[in-house]
């Protein structure tokens, strides 16, 4: 087989790759808790009577310096969403960079000093790292590590039939914002991306209904919404059904998906946390992320069903209902 770009955009092709070659050519797999063979955003490995999280993360992202954020913010964040949708709290990074013959000098100051302001936001501090130079034209690359604490690990195949899904604000911001600079369309208010640590979110929403209230998360970066509900539905053996008008998706960005024709369900974001908890406790964790900052657009989408397992539907605002898809790959390149 030969590498597309495909094969690193989440959805089903990556999958492919990840379950059809990763996974067969590696024997350990797991050190007692949540391994890799669980395709979740990380590990759990158990530590006690808590279990420490570990998870890595790559980025690519082009370009390096988009509206709302840089790669700098986008390698934090990302490492620290993964830690956090896992439940876990963010004790430290460390960063990895691949930086190619020639890249600006200033540039990478302004992308350190973007990393270190971010990581004062959870906070978290950076702790090791290393450093690669190679020939011109890559431009950088940054690899993010990082590690945090459990009291009860979250993985993304918990949903239980009758639980509720949220979301903590709109979506597709993140994916459409970079599309949106790359073709060079305007619109009166600039579009920008949602790039931002969520640790205070899920923090909240644990504090207000308990971590074992919490049953699934997700964050739903590349393949976006579609993506992350198709995996959970899957892994839990679970039906999703979505009602299309309860997602939050901003005007702009639903004006730019209709000029770009892209689904903004499909693309990438980088600020948002997806997560499914028992109906009776809906709205007190919906309370819990409309308090915080970053969750202050926070929405209940949908449910979690019995029909249709391992799928997804989406009921439309005229009352019919489709499948929603898992997206071949994330239809912006390059976007994380």
């Amino acid at each position: 087989m030969k590498i597309k770009l495909e094969h690193g955009a989440g959805g089903e092709i990556m999958e492919e790759l990840l379950r059809d070659v990763v996974l067969k050519s590696l024997s350990l797999k797991s050190a007692g808790g949540i391994g890799l063979d669980a395709l979740d955003d990380g590990a759990a490995i158990p530590l006690g009577d808590k279990h420490l999280v570990f998870t890595i993360d790559g980025h690519t992202v082009k370009p390096l310096f988009f509206p709302g954020g840089d790669i700098g913010r986008l390698a934090v964040s990302g490492t620290v969403n993964d830690l956090a949708v896992m439940g876990a709290k963010p004790l430290a990074l460390a960063n990895s960079m691949i930086i190619g013959e020639g890249f600006d000098g200033e540039d990478l100051k302004r992308i350190l000093r973007s990393m270190d302001e971010t990581a004062k936001e959870v906070p978290v501090p950076i702790v090791t790292g290393d450093t690669k130079v190679v020939e011109d034209g890559i431009g950088i690359f940054v690899i993010t590590a990082g590690i945090g604490i459990a009291e009860r690990p979250v993985s993304d195949a918990g949903a239980e039939v009758g639980d509720v899904v949220l979301v903590s604000g709109t979506l597709g911001d993140h994916g459409i914002a970079l599309m949106s600079h790359r073709e060079g369309i305007a619109f009166e208010t600039e579009l920008e991306s949602d790039v931002a640590p969520i640790w205070e979110v899920v923090e909240a929403v644990a504090k207000a209904i308990g971590w074992e209230n919490i049953h699934a998360m997700k964050d739903p970066t590349r393949g976006g919404l579609s993506n992350a509900l198709n995996e959970m539905a899957r892994k839990a053996d679970v039906g999703i059904l979505v009602r299309e008008a309860d997602v939050p998706v901003r005007p702009e960005v639903r004006a730019a998906s209709d000029m770009l024709g892209i689904n903004p369900f499909d693309v990438a974001n980088e600020g948002k946390v997806v997560m499914i908890v028992p109906r009776e406790h809906a709205e007190e964790a919906l309370e819990a992320m409309r308090s915080t900052e970053k969750g202050k657009n926070a929405a209940i989408i949908g449910d979690v069903i019995e029909d249709y397992r391992g799928k997804v539907l989406v009921e439309t605002g005229i009352g019919g209902k489709r499948f929603l898809e898992p997206p071949a790959g994330d239809p912006v390149p390059r976007v994380c």
